[in-house]
């Protein structure tokens, strides 16, 4: 009974922080929280000063490669670019809302591959909402685009590991690399987000308005790049021009992960050249010099992400895992299908009720303590991702990145959305989907690898 007060201690801070987290009592940081709770679970004695050493070796280079890619995208966005996009997709549409509808999803889906699923939110969603303002749309035909656009954009931080500081931290956990991942999961996941697009475009489509305005105006943020449309007869060809450009060196820098990764050169490393070679771009061309990326750079994403981390580990090492081992392991024997389903619909649950940080982290660690073969611990975590990234979005609660989504929406937004009106969508669109993308992978794994699975 000695250890009584560290446990009772432990799971307090845990419970707590989450309570907070979600509640957000005066729009409080969710770092603030996190780090008072890590702070009590390090009084309490669960979690030790060797144990901070490796936590910090664990979620480094994550955490590093997540603050890269969130400088770059704030770097294209004082290049106007996001507004540029948001310009040339009400363009594309030609005047259809069913074809904004495609756009505006391929356009969340493509920011949190090219970005991450975070930046996608924080981004995206208020050029969306400025976007449907000046469209002159009601409320309820704004909903479809942006709630539609808020799944895909948290959801496709599946596909591909590096759009998720979660999935990161994981990924190091189970030593598991970038490239592998992808591997594994690009296909089933991708195949899972067109079905959730297609199932979400059927339960709008009678909502979805037929026409839109095609000349829509005051996207641009004039001070924001050189190139302001109208200064001379060829100035938006310039603009464009110089747009695809950064797109296209950002590609770039996207596909060095992946290469860095298969040759297990650090992934940190080739985001941080990419974000110094952005912001030396930005420097050259705006005359505007990094040290604003100071201020910029959401910095309390390293505190939350350690922070959280350290909660988890202490609830490891007062024998969460011990309990999680004994009630998981009949879930991951049999076969591969079972072990994926079985996983992902866990990993969906617990996300909901506890949010898919903390649930995929437990889950991970939980799986390393197995004593699973390299196949099945793989899939494993891979169920584990498809579940805390797309399952946990039932409850707005299921993921933080929908929760700053629902805040930006309706607080900043003024666009009316309940979490009942939330939930009547994602009810029928969330499981099936879920639930395609596991035996999907689990499929596609079979094929991948032949007969290692014997």
């Amino acid at each position: 009974m000695q250890f009584q007060p560290m446990v009772w201690m432990t799971i307090f801070s845990f419970v707590a922080t989450l309570i907070f987290i979600l509640w957000r009592p005066h729009g409080i940081n969710e770092a603030i929280p996190a780090t008072i709770g890590a702070i009590l679970v390090f009084i309490s004695g669960s979690v030790t000063l060797s144990d901070l050493g490796i936590i910090t070796e664990t979620i480094s280079g994550a955490a590093i490669t997540i603050i890269a890619t969130i400088v770059m995208a704030i770097v294209l966005e004082s290049f106007g670019f996001f507004n540029w996009v948001a310009e040339k997709l009400a363009a594309k549409a030609k005047g259809s809302g069913i074809r904004l509808f495609w756009y505006v999803n391929l356009l969340c889906f493509l920011m949190t591959l090219f970005f991450n699923n975070d930046g996608s939110i924080l981004i995206t969603t208020p050029i969306l909402v400025m976007l449907l303002n000046n469209m002159g749309l009601k409320n309820h035909q704004k909903i479809p685009y942006l709630l539609s656009g808020g799944l895909i954009a948290t959801a496709s931080s599946a596909p591909i590991g590096v759009s998720n500081i979660v999935n990161l931290i994981a990924l190091k956990i189970v030593d598991m690399s970038l490239y592998m991942h992808t591997a594994m999961m690009l296909v089933p996941a991708t195949l899972g987000l067109l079905l959730l697009v297609y199932l979400l475009f059927l339960r709008f489509k009678k909502v979805l308005p037929k026409t839109v305005p095609t000349n829509v105006t005051g996207l641009t943020k004039s001070s924001y790049h050189p190139l302001k449309p109208g200064t001379h007869p060829s100035s938006e060809k310039a603009r464009s021009k110089f747009m695809r450009n950064v797109l296209l060196f950002v590609f770039a820098v996207r596909v060095s992960l992946f290469v860095a990764s298969y040759f297990a050169i650090p992934v940190s490393l080739m985001a941080v050249i990419g974000s110094l070679v952005l912001l030396g771009w930005r420097w050259a061309y705006l005359k505007i010099p990094p040290t604003d990326m100071l201020k910029k750079t959401p910095w309390y994403i390293l505190v939350f992400a350690f922070s959280m981390y350290v909660i988890i580990y202490g609830l490891n090492n007062i024998g969460l895992t011990d309990w999680l081992i004994a009630f998981m392991e009949p879930m991951v024997s049999g076969s591969l299908l079972h072990a994926s389903v079985m996983m992902g619909g866990l990993l969906s649950i617990l996300s909901n009720i506890f949010n898919n940080h903390p649930a995929l982290m437990v889950g991970t660690l939980t799986l390393t303590h197995m004593g699973l073969d390299t196949l099945t611990l793989k899939v494993s975590y891979l169920a584990n991702v498809i579940g805390s990234n797309m399952g946990s979005l039932l409850l707005p609660m299921g993921t933080l990145a929908t929760l700053m989504w629902m805040h930006i929406v309706v607080r900043k937004g003024k666009i009316m959305i309940t979490w009942w009106e939330y939930v009547k969508i994602t009810v029928v669109v969330i499981p099936p989907a879920t639930l395609f993308t596991l035996v999907v992978l689990y499929y596609w794994v079979s094929w991948l690898f032949g007969g290692a699975l014997q």
